[in-house]
């Protein structure tokens, strides 16, 4: 099966900009979608873990790879029901890059408060309210959507297109007008709204 990959830009005013090259009768649009709250967790050890909770269930995508045309593949590593045992805590761990403080590193089960509030404690993480809302919509088979993001309450808009078909992506990026903006996931994007400075490489937790 060939993974998903995804090109996101982030900006103020991209909605705007977008919605005239939509009216081109080869766009199927979807009704607003508000999505239920989320959490994501911010690692300041990596930008390749897409952490974030749910309704209390947590789920984690890791960057695998880049394709060719340069769009990011991210597959899913994980759904953990809190409270989450010993076991998966470590996994969660090593997807965020960090340690975890005694005496949760040694924990048979961590609830979803205890783990919220280490991770406002923690050094090198962030944890970030995110709220959305969403619109889909297709051209020529490819998916894409755009967004209003709330990362902690400051909003900022999004666009996305991705396909399992790679090679299709560019022709639609340029009919929409995003040609030559960076491609910017969601964990950067809110990193730079949050100001969270990552790191350096080769740096540990």
């Amino acid at each position: 099966m060939i993974p998903r990959a995804e090109f996101r830009v982030f900006g103020q005013g991209l909605i705007a900009e977008l919605q005239p090259h939509l009216w081109n009768g080869r766009t199927t649009l979807q009704q607003m979608r508000k999505m239920p709250a989320e959490i994501y967790f911010l690692s300041r050890q990596t930008a390749d873990a897409n952490v974030k909770v749910r309704d209390e269930l947590l789920d984690i995508k890791v960057k695998t790879g880049t394709t060719p045309e340069g769009f990011e593949i991210f597959e899913p590593k994980g759904k953990f029901q809190f409270p989450v045992t010993h076991e998966n805590l470590a996994l969660i761990a090593s997807a965020l890059r960090i340690s975890l403080p005694e005496p949760m590193a040694s924990a048979r089960l961590v609830s979803f408060e205890a783990f919220l509030e280490m991770a406002r404690a923690h050094p090198d993480l962030a944890v970030v309210e995110v709220e959305k809302n969403r619109w889909g919509f297709s051209i020529d088979g490819v998916t894409c959507e755009y967004a209003q993001v709330f990362f902690n309450g400051a909003m900022i808009e999004s666009v996305c297109v991705e396909s399992e078909n790679y090679k299709s992506m560019p022709a639609v990026i340029a009919a929409l007008g995003l040609a030559g903006r960076p491609n910017t996931n969601y964990i950067s994007a809110a990193a730079k709204v949050v100001g969270l400075q990552r790191a350096a490489a080769g740096s540990l937790a």
